[in-house]
């Protein structure tokens, strides 16, 4: 698993939750856990600290690592996607986002492009990029970013045919391909969790144990973000796997929540001692599980 990766997944589910502040000392001893060494550990942060999503301090002779504000921005956004565990009612409405982006500027037209896939837009035609979700604020964020007032148009509108809704998202995403990425993650996860709940019952699974899969079911669901648009029920096939996946994500989580953050907190708390305030962690109270 990638180094800065994994670094984002425990901002994201643990760091964030306690003052998104974190020594370099305890970062490193918390990535140990899944084979990370510490030049690893401390290249990754440093190139997070130069792309902005994290800033240094220093505090007598340790380094601490805090999340910027558009790093806790990206936190919060992707926090609220992975713990929805329905999709949103559809206003009916599609969001367009049309672009002639110069060749002379093409890798801010290459990074817009990734932005708008994790945002959940597809695409439906050459520079033509569609999404039913309530994304205005993330599309004029982006072209602010950017600087792309020039080359953008958007549009919110509903579709007049002469085809229906659906043919819109078969033409912008392949769901058949994210459902089949749904199905592997249900076969695996599925038997862990059985597996898991099991032994955590009966005591035979540590704190440290319990932090280790509880990160790395976090990091896997996680990857859903980059492929998964979040569409509206109204325009899920049948069949769909997603709300079977992000129930079984649910449980597992919340069965694993208790003795990981135990484990977090007890390295957390080494070299964070003069910041650190003690509270109760109660996963049914997770502020990102929402109905």
């Amino acid at each position: 698993m990638n180094t800065r990766s994994m670094i984002f997944t425990l901002y994201g589910d643990y760091i964030s939750h306690y003052g998104s502040k974190i020594w370099i000392g305890s970062l490193i001893r918390l990535l140990s856990e899944f084979g990370h060494n510490d030049q690893s550990v401390r290249a990754a942060i440093s190139r997070m600290n130069k792309q902005g999503w994290v800033q240094s301090e220093k505090i007598g002779n340790k380094s601490y690592y805090s999340l910027t504000t558009r790093g806790q921005k990206r936190i919060d956004e992707a926090a609220k996607r992975i713990f929805k565990l329905m999709p949103e009612k559809w206003d009916g409405q599609w969001r367009i986002l049309m672009y002639t982006i110069p060749e002379e500027i093409r890798n801010v037209r290459d990074e817009l492009r990734k932005e708008l896939v994790w945002s959940g837009f597809g695409s439906l035609s050459n520079s033509c990029w569609i999404s039913a979700n309530n994304l205005e604020k993330q599309v004029f964020d982006l072209i602010e970013k950017y600087d792309i007032h020039n080359y953008v148009d958007f549009f919110i509108s509903k579709y007049a045919g002469p085809h229906e809704n659906i043919r819109l998202v078969e033409k912008s995403w392949n769901l058949e391909e994210i459902n089949g990425k749904y199905q592997e993650f249900i076969s695996e996860y599925s038997q862990k969790y059985i597996i898991d709940k099991n032994k955590i019952q009966k005591g035979q699974m540590s704190d440290a144990e319990c932090f280790v899969e509880r990160t790395k079911l976090v990091h896997e669901y996680r990857k859903f973000l980059f492929v998964d648009p979040g569409l509206p029920e109204e325009l899920l096939p049948e069949k769909w796997l997603g709300s079977h996946a992000s129930a079984l994500f649910s449980d597992y989580y919340k069965e694993l929540a208790e003795p990981a953050s135990r484990f977090f907190e007890s390295i957390f708390k080494e070299g964070n001692e003069m910041m650190y305030k003690a509270k109760d962690y109660n996963v049914l109270d997770h502020p990102y599980i929402v109905e």
